[in-house]
């Protein structure tokens, strides 16, 4: 079994309404979805989701690597091999969604070819996880009231709440908000996406000690090392690196350099191989994790639970798994449901999922 054919098909779907924060914001799902052929007629898929101000990533771009770079360099290794496909895709810097994305297609494959599900085969631990749901930037009436509708409609009691604007009084008082409307058994924790200053970080937590926060994430840059340092030591809740802790490597530097106490997993920028490696460098270290979205969509999402279910540290704790019901639409035959706050893994072989073509072919940017 080899890999014969790869696909690398960029897509869009439309949000119901823009996505704010403090990097900036998505009106349109502009995706690509990666398909991966082997020679006895397997085929593996994948989404990559470009975020070009974090990682420098576009819709283009993942193509343009993927068809000129990435396939010619790995067709006809089988889909076993991943370390010698990994060792291809690194002679090549950056492009971490598009490597995460085809890493992910060859694990489809192999639990296809196993007739197992690829959750089972990265360990199998259980077979659902509890949901958190990011809420955006919104005057706080409003983000109170999209949270409100979460928890009552889905059964979802875990938020993450996008912090970062200025002045910052006005995301503490959304969390005050949020937390007098919810009550104390919601739990709540703040992602900055580094749009604050350590000072204004550090006083956005004094003022919001006594709100129960969980962690917060990514509160000012960690280029700004002392800064970020001198924030992290006073932090009164474990600080997560999240787009500052992208590779093992840069997971050991921020958290012996003190920059962070617990790390972000996202399945979409190290797929499930890099995944597995930074999960148990942080098991080995004593370090919290939690499941992160890339703003993914149902197949993104799928890819998350898939990984998160499988290892007990990761299923401690909800996943951020329900961005896809932003989105007007997604490609799969069977869409996600969320009930009473958890979403099941596929149960069927690989991952589990199929593409609908006529959906495909209405939102495919190529055709």
């Amino acid at each position: 079994m080899n890999i014969a054919k790869i696909e690398a098909i960029p897509f869009a779907i439309p949000y119901r309404k823009p996505l704010k924060f403090a990097s900036g914001e998505v009106h349109t799902a502009e995706h690509v979805l990666v398909r991966v052929h082997t020679d006895d007629g397997l085929t593996g898929m994948a989404e990559a989701p470009p975020r070009p101000y974090t990682y420098g990533e576009t819709q283009e771009s993942i193509v343009a690597v993927i068809d000129k770079i990435f396939a010619p360099q790995i067709l006809g290794l089988s889909p076993l091999e991943r370390e010698a496909v990994h060792a291809r895709l690194d002679r090549t810097v950056g492009n971490p969604t598009a490597k995460a994305a085809l890493d992910m297609a060859l694990w489809d494959i192999l639990g296809q070819a196993a007739g197992v599900p690829v959750s089972g085969l990265l360990g199998g631990y259980t077979d659902r996880m509890r949901v958190s749901h990011m809420v955006g930037f919104a005057p706080a009436a409003h983000m109170v009231a999209e949270a409100e509708r979460i928890r009552d409609v889905y059964g979802i009691t875990t938020f993450k709440v996008k912090v970062g604007r200025r002045p910052y009084t006005d995301d503490v008082d959304a969390c005050r908000a949020l937390r007098e409307a919810l009550g104390p058994e919601v739990e709540l924790y703040i992602d900055g996406n580094r749009g604050w200053t350590a000072s204004e970080s550090a006083r956005a937590l004094h003022e919001m000690a006594d709100l129960g926060l969980t962690f917060a994430e990514e509160l000012c840059p960690a280029d700004d090392v002392l800064g970020r340092r001198w924030l992290v030591r006073q932090s009164p809740v474990p600080f997560i690196a999240d787009e500052s802790a992208t590779d093992a490597a840069e997971v050991t530097r921020e958290l012996l350099g003190g920059s962070a106490t617990a790390i972000s997993i996202k399945t979409a920028r190290t797929g499930f191989t890099a995944s597995q490696r930074v999960l148990h460098q942080c098991e080995g270290l004593g370090v919290e994790m939690v499941m992160g979205n890339q703003i993914d969509g149902q197949i993104g999402t799928l890819c998350t639970v898939a990984f998160g279910g499988a290892h007990r540290s990761t299923a401690r704790r909800a996943g951020e798994l329900s961005n896809f019901l932003d989105m007007t639409d997604d490609l799969l035959t069977e869409p996600l449901s969320i009930e009473d706050g958890t979403l099941r893994i596929r149960e069927g072989a690989g991952l589990g999922f199929a593409i609908d073509p006529d959906k495909l072919a209405r939102y495919r940017q190529d055709a």
